[in-house]
């Protein structure tokens, strides 16, 4: 029986008779000639059936197989630089082919289909080729941020879905009933994560969160995979360097080891490939002065009434495109005002109308991909915030304890795995770079 491998590995086999087993990705013939593309999760082959070279109910067999069907498909590997495939330049010469069931009518087609009928077939449409590309680089991001992690000290904790009080602000809760108490379905893990760093220095939660935020933008889900790095002895100045090595290593283990999918998606690389410490860094003060400008400078009235803003707004979306159009790669901005930050982020030292918060924002319009500050470490001052944000102290009680037994300073970030994908990938919107996502109207299948 020939060898059973992997497509992805079909280099290391050429002039071996194999055997892959998966499903036929596309077919065409061609007198004695059937060119099937087969596709077993990890790859796709071209698969070359010759008349003369199988048996009369093999080639009947292949020259009728629909799309989508599942097949186990014996021969000979060779090197041919014309082939197509992933990776391409390699062909399988046909001796043996068994049918395993023959699919009925695929509904995803050639021609071109709408976003909701793709997103109503997402159970199917992960299985075409940019769609497979993007969530192999979404593992390779999610397994990188792991890798860094645990190699630089941090230790993964669990932190709950279920939670009794908001982390990001009370306007974006999922309430549940948890056996008649009103609950809400986690926005963060991080104020648990400032519980466990006392306990063990370095921390990570990592899983996924919720926003019930009625956006229809490329960059919203309700449900998306946040990590949230937390770190004892840790003010703001530290965080960003270790924002910018972490983001550099994910970004460079995934130009390393997804050039094929890269490639699938036609990324260009070169932006990427400058995404290495240091990372420019600028105020939210210089910010607001550098849209000044560039509101003033250009000719564009939509632009103009786009880039308007007042001191103590957050950014949107044309605010951060335009910041990041004037570096090479991603851009820290530091020193938000309080009021559009949380509640639990240190003052400035003589301006207490601002904290002591930063956004990481990436480059071509994909914006804040992480968000993180120095933590308030005084009791009293924390307290007296909750109060001025209308919070219920009662729910906050366990996290006011925190800074009663051993304070310190310390600082974290969360990072979301979808912008960071969409970014990395250079994908318009966020949804296509989970499995199933979950947006304003998407909730099936």
């Amino acid at each position: 029986m020939a060898n059973i491998i992997r497509i992805e590995n079909i280099a290391n086999h050429v002039g071996e008779e194999v055997t892959i087993q998966g499903w036929l990705y596309n077919r065409t013939g061609k007198g004695k000639l059937v060119f099937l593309q087969v596709r077993d999760g990890s790859g796709i082959v071209q698969a070359v059936v010759f008349r003369p070279s199988v048996s009369p109910e093999v080639f009947e067999a292949a020259d009728h197989l629909s799309q989508e069907s599942s097949l186990v498909v014996t021969g000979r590997v060779r090197a041919e630089g014309r082939a197509p495939g992933i990776p391409g330049g390699y062909e399988l010469d046909v001796s043996d082919l068994r049918v395993i069931q023959q699919a009925a009518d695929y509904p995803i087609t050639p021609k071109e289909h709408g976003i909701e009928f793709l997103m109503d077939h997402r159970h199917l449409w992960i299985r075409s080729r940019k769609q497979w590309a993007l969530l192999r680089i979404r593992a390779t991001v999610m397994r990188a941020i792991r890798s860094w992690l645990d190699s630089h000290g941090y230790l993964e904790v669990s932190t709950p879905i279920l939670t009794p009080a908001a982390g990001e602000g009370t306007t974006t809760l999922f309430e549940v009933d948890y056996f008649g108490e009103p609950v809400y379905l986690a926005q963060t893990g991080q104020l648990y994560n400032e519980a466990t760093i006392y306990a063990f220095g370095k921390v990570y939660c990592f899983g996924p969160t919720f926003r019930a935020e009625k956006s229809k933008t490329r960059r919203h889900l309700t449900e998306f995979w946040m990590v949230e790095p937390e770190v004892a002895f840790c003010d703001l100045e530290q965080l960003m360097e270790i924002e910018e090595q972490f983001v550099s290593y994910i970004v460079q283990t995934v130009l390393q080891e997804r050039k094929l999918e890269l490639a699938v998606l036609e990324r260009d690389t070169s932006a990427l490939e400058r995404v290495q410490p240091p990372f420019p860094r600028i105020s939210y003060d210089e910010a607001l002065d550098r849209l000044a400008a560039i509101r003033a400078a250009t000719p564009d009235p939509e632009l103009k009434e786009l880039l308007a803003i007042e001191w103590g707004s957050d950014f949107g979306s044309p605010h951060e495109t335009e910041l990041t159009k004037q570096f090479d790669r991603p851009l820290f901005v530091y020193g938000y005002p309080t009021a559009c930050k949380a509640f639990y982020m240190e003052p400035w030292p003589g301006r207490p109308e601002v904290c002591k918060s930063v956004d990481l924002l990436a480059p071509e319009g994909y914006g804040e991909i992480t968000g993180g500050s120095e933590r308030i470490s005084d009791p009293e001052l924390l307290l007296q915030r909750i109060h001025q944000e209308g919070l219920p102290e009662e729910a906050f009680r366990w996290y006011i304890d925190l800074r009663r037994y051993g304070s310190v300073p310390h600082s974290g970030f969360g990072l979301g795995v979808e912008r960071t994908v969409a970014w990395i990938a250079g994908i318009h919107h966020v949804r296509e770079t989970q499995p199933f996502p979950r947006t304003l109207g998407q909730v099936y299948p």
